[in-house]
């Protein structure tokens, strides 16, 4: 079967009434096993203290801001492509979750940036970057708000999320890009050198895998109430039409 079927607001509805219970189950028991195991079971690092314990939020809020838009970048271009409401609804839908994600990023780096580089904020790269993405959700937000016509908020709000993709790349890679800069490298990487010790990492994956599958169980069940509340709206708009 295609993977276009569930364009069907009727069936991604009941799919996603199936998958839900498990998502929430599993997005659940990974954060909390995740979090208990990094928080209390690792040790303190060598160089930065038991503040290293804060890439257990950090990092895998980090990564979901970065991805959230992308996911709102593909959802995207399916609906001007393809013009299927359910995407556009889908990208509504993770907008908020995305912004979530990015001020836990930049708060808990916050956070640990004060006590390590002496400032609660510098204009590092990075940082600066994933303020401006967060400026671009908050953006998106407020255009679909702002505009009457679902499809033409949709529009608007897909041209908005292919430029602010820009700012989700600069995201990822502006260490790469640019050399100075206060924020260290990935804590994830192939390069040994960089990837943070077994010890951290392993509970690592298990709060990224935890903030994944949390963000997808949030935007299936924010899409669904986007479809409900689209329908009451046709109902109502029908029923003052007849009146």
């Amino acid at each position: 079967m295609s993977i276009w079927k569930y364009a069907n607001p009727k069936l991604f509805l009941q799919t996603s009434e199936r998958v839900l219970p498990a998502l929430w189950g599993l997005a659940f028991a990974c954060l909390a096993i995740g979090l208990v195991w990094g928080f209390f079971l690792t040790p303190d690092a060598e160089r930065f203290q038991s503040t290293v314990k804060i890439i257990y939020l950090h990092v895998p809020s980090a990564l979901m801001a970065i991805n959230a838009w992308i996911m709102m970048l593909v959802a995207s271009v399916i609906w001007i492509v393809r013009r299927h409401h359910v995407s556009a609804l889908a990208a509504r839908a993770a907008a908020p979750v995305g912004a979530v994600m990015t001020l836990i990023a930049l708060v808990t780096g916050a956070i640990w940036g004060q006590p390590m580089w002496g400032t609660w904020w510098a204009w590092d790269p990075r940082l600066t970057s994933f303020l401006i993405l967060f400026l671009f959700y908050l953006g998106y937000i407020a255009l679909w708000e702002a505009i009457d016509n679902p499809d033409t908020a949709a529009d608007l709000t897909g041209v908005l999320c292919l430029v602010g993709s820009v700012f989700a790349l600069l995201s990822r890679y502006a260490v790469n890009f640019w050399n100075q800069g206060l924020h260290q490298g990935a804590s994830l990487s192939l390069d040994e050198k960089e990837n943070v010790h077994d010890v951290f990492y392993f509970p690592l994956l298990v709060c990224i895998a935890g903030f994944v599958l949390l963000f997808i169980a949030l935007v299936l069940y924010r899409t669904g109430t986007e479809i409900r509340a689209r329908r009451i709206k046709a109902l109502m708009a029908r029923e003052r039409a007849g009146a």
